[in-house]
């Protein structure tokens, strides 16, 4: 037991310190990308911690498994550089015993991720895409620039010859109004200011000294002008404005858990049972003929020759959309079931990589015999990178009907499950080691150690 423990917290550290890591990575990439649909909207710093408190939930997904990964390969990289691992041996004690902490652990890890993908992904997944679309459908602050026409508020054109950022006064104003498309209004004043409400759903701007000019589309003989000393325009700006919209809608396979896929998944299953008995009932009249219709030989008696011709033209073509249209309804449904079968294989796939990399990682760890971190992420990151690029083709496979969800989600799984056990039983019968030296000399000698250069030109 006390072995156990020992083992299990030689791998906790190790796992705090890559979730940490690999969380900053991801989350900086997120903002690099998404940075310039967040600069210069004028949002609050509340609104941008939510949208990444959202997007850290498929983050976890990722980041748990390549975690896992790193901390084993770390726990028995060290103990092997320590010789623990031999010590461990020679004592008795054998590599599967080292592994059944790590195991345990593992599960749990594994269903805490199954509970986490089900229950809390799908509404964060919900949330980021509603808030993303708030954002962006948020437009910039409005901008005005002295002599040029601005468009940005809807049905209007603002024309400003003179502005002072400092009081923000306006000279020489000139107004399109189109919010009456049978009427044009043109608002002329020599002063104004522009500010928005409270609430920054209206744009307002309050003018001095001017005229409006009102002219009617369909009668171009009327036009009246009026002359104001103070005058106030109220503009919609919603645009420039951020509302939240409540959580609710359709919700996509990535805002569904598991549970409720397989209820959809039923339901267009039933659907496309249904499609099938009817293309085949219309595969069967077509070939053999509708009963309660006129005989064709008859039909075709009491025509012409050409009529003949035309009428057997025009049936084969409806009989022929009729079938593909049949078969193109069906497809769509397969291809609907699919993707949300492949969403719930996923669901269970990737937690079940923790296993998986525990039985990858120790024998590796074994065997590299480096406990640092920069070796382990390496690695991890390498086996990662294939097992990701595993799951990403396998779902496009499925999605197309190529290969079976399942194979398609848990192929990886499957093929590094076997490595993983081949070299543990190789490890655990012989001691195993790789001498990755080698790859020292790819890194520039001004960044080597000296004894790493001397031991070199020696």
């Amino acid at each position: 037991m006390i072995l156990i423990l020992y083992i299990i917290r030689n791998h906790a550290a190790p796992f705090l310190f890559s979730m940490g890591t690999l969380m900053f990575v991801f989350l900086f990439q997120f903002l690099m990308k998404f940075a310039d649909r967040l600069v210069g909207k004028g949002l609050d710093t509340l609104v941008i911690i939510q949208l990444i408190m959202f997007n850290l939930a498929w983050m976890v997904v990722l980041v748990v498994p390549m975690a896992v990964l790193v901390a084993t390969l770390m726990a028995f990289g060290g103990m092997s550089q320590n010789n623990e691992i031999t010590i461990m041996k020679s004592s008795g004690i054998s590599l599967y015993r080292m592994l059944f902490g790590p195991f345990i652990c593992s599960i749990i890890v594994a269903v805490l991720l199954i509970m986490f993908n089900n229950d809390v992904l799908p509404d964060a997944n919900h949330e980021a895409k509603i808030l993303g679309q708030d954002i962006s459908q948020k437009k910039p602050t409005l901008s005005l620039v002295p002599g040029v026409f601005s468009q940005e508020v809807n049905n209007y054109a603002i024309l400003i010859r003179q502005i002072d950022q400092k009081s923000n006064s306006l000279t020489d104003i000139t107004i399109y109004d189109y919010t009456n498309p049978s009427r044009i209004n043109v608002v002329t004043a020599l002063r104004g200011k522009i500010y928005f409400s409270k609430n920054n759903s209206k744009l307002l701007m309050d003018l001095e000294d001017g005229e409006i000019h009102e002219s009617d589309v369909a009668q171009t003989s009327l036009y009246r002008k009026i002359r104001f000393q103070q005058h106030r325009i109220a503009m919609e700006a919603e645009q420039f404005s951020f509302k939240q919209s409540t959580p609710g809608g359709q919700r996509s396979d990535r805002e569904l858990s598991a549970q409720d896929m397989l209820i959809v998944v039923d339901s267009l299953s039933k659907i496309k049972s249904s499609m099938d008995s009817s293309y085949l009932r219309d595969v069967g009249r077509i070939v053999l003929g509708d009963s309660s219709a006129k005989p064709f030989s008859a039909q075709l008696a009491q025509r012409s020759l050409n009529s003949k011709y035309i009428q057997t033209i025009e049936r084969i073509r409806e009989n022929r959309n009729l079938i593909l249209s049949s078969a193109m309804r069906s497809e769509f449904y397969q291809n609907e079931i699919n993707m949300f079968m492949v969403e719930i294989h996923k669901k269970y796939s990737i937690p079940f990589a923790c296993l998986v990399f525990i039985l990858l990682g120790a024998p590796l760890g074994v065997m590299i015999r480096k406990g640092g971190f920069g070796m382990a992420a390496s690695i991890s990151l390498f086996f990662f990178l294939i097992y990701w690029a595993s799951l990403i083709g396998g779902e496009k496979l499925a999605d197309r009907g190529i290969i079976s969800p399942f194979w398609g989600m848990w192929a990886a799984n499957i093929l590094m499950g076997l490595i993983g056990m081949f070299l543990t039983y190789r490890v655990a019968k012989e001691t195993v080691h790789i001498d990755l030296s080698f790859l020292k000399k790819l890194i520039p000698k001004p960044f080597r150690s000296s004894e790493e250069t001397v031991n070199e030109n020696s």
